[in-house]
């Protein structure tokens, strides 16, 4: 992480682009900065300014348009925390925001306004800890942030032996991009350790494009299955970058040759700045109804929309 690359000009440059205008660029970032690293970058194709992973990374203008129904916190979040760091929207599952650290900046993301703690002190675990506690009917707990895999192992170790304490949580989810895009955080140590609880782990990584899934990052995520650790793969459907049925496709199909489950395809929250990244409202029930025509049952994910306030994601195909 800290080799990765941090100002849209650097990255242009890497990649043989032109540079966009600074003051643009800077304005696009905003609070936002830019953050890919270099693994990930290796990925894309060097003069494409449509590469679909550059997309995901780079700031566009567009971030800068203001548009009605756009908000900071488009899932509600504020309101479902009744602790900070701890969001309680769904029935018997608590998600914990682990970090406010982050692998990689996708320009999509719906936390990207976020008002992360940035030290997670001993205070703010025993407040998780003592609201996990009293509440019995919660069995499983969501671990997400940023990302959960950018705490050290000694730090991710201490939450689960934390957690682990817990009589009647029976499931720790970790929901991570980190396998993706530097698959060399997937350690036998790392692995070993999520084994060591006697909680059940389950690994909810985020790829949107075939391309992201090369040698590298299918090791990685055979060291997951290997271990017994279920393996799913959420997306998000993004325009230009995987709104296409071939896309799609390629995607599930590469996913299950690495024996994970394509879980999710959600269509975008609509988070301030990235509403250039929507497909019109029918394009994701079209591509899922082709996706069916292509791909065993198993490999097809169902198209989700999550709704504030709601008690759990609507499936809309």
């Amino acid at each position: 992480m800290r080799r990765a690359v941090r100002d849209a000009e650097t990255l242009c440059r890497m990649l043989d682009l032109p540079i966009p205008p600074s003051a643009s660029i800077a304005a696009a970032v905003g609070s936002f900065p830019v953050f890919a690293p270099l693994e990930f970058i290796a990925r894309m194709r060097p003069g494409d300014p449509r590469d679909p992973l550059l997309l995901q990374v780079l700031p566009m203008s567009a971030e800068q348009a203001v548009v009605a129904g756009d908000s900071n916190d488009p899932l509600a979040e504020h309101a479902a925390s009744p602790v900070p760091g701890l969001l309680e929207k769904y029935a018997r599952r608590t998600l914990i925001v682990a970090t406010g650290a982050c692998a990689v900046h996708c320009r999509y993301c719906f936390r990207r306004h976020f008002p992360y703690v940035r030290s997670r002190s001993e205070e703010a675990l025993d407040a998780w800890l003592v609201r996990l506690h009293a509440d019995p009917s919660v069995d499983e707990v969501v671990l997400s942030g940023g990302d959960p895999l950018t705490l050290g192992d000694e730090r991710l170790g201490n939450l689960l032996d934390r957690l682990d304490k817990i009589p009647h949580l029976r499931r720790a989810r970790l929901h991570t991009r980190l396998p993706i895009v530097i698959p060399r955080r997937v350690t036998r140590r790392l692995v070993a350790r999520l084994r060591s609880t006697r909680l059940a782990p389950i690994v909810v990584v985020h790829a949107n494009h075939a391309r992201e899934i090369d040698e590298p990052v299918a090791a990685s995520l055979a060291r997951l299955v290997d271990a017994g650790i279920p393996v799913l793969n959420q997306s998000v459907l993004l325009r230009g970058v995987n709104d296409s049925a071939a896309a799609l496709e390629d995607l599930c199909r590469t996913l299950v040759n690495a024996r994970v489950i394509p879980y999710y395809l959600h269509q975008l929250d609509r988070v301030a700045g990235a509403r250039h990244f929507e497909t019109a409202d029918g394009v994701g029930e079209r591509l899922i109804e082709e996706l069916r025509a292509r791909l065993p049952g198993y490999a097809v994910p169902r198209f989700v929309r999550e709704i504030p306030g709601e008690p759990a994601k609507r499936v809309l195909a």
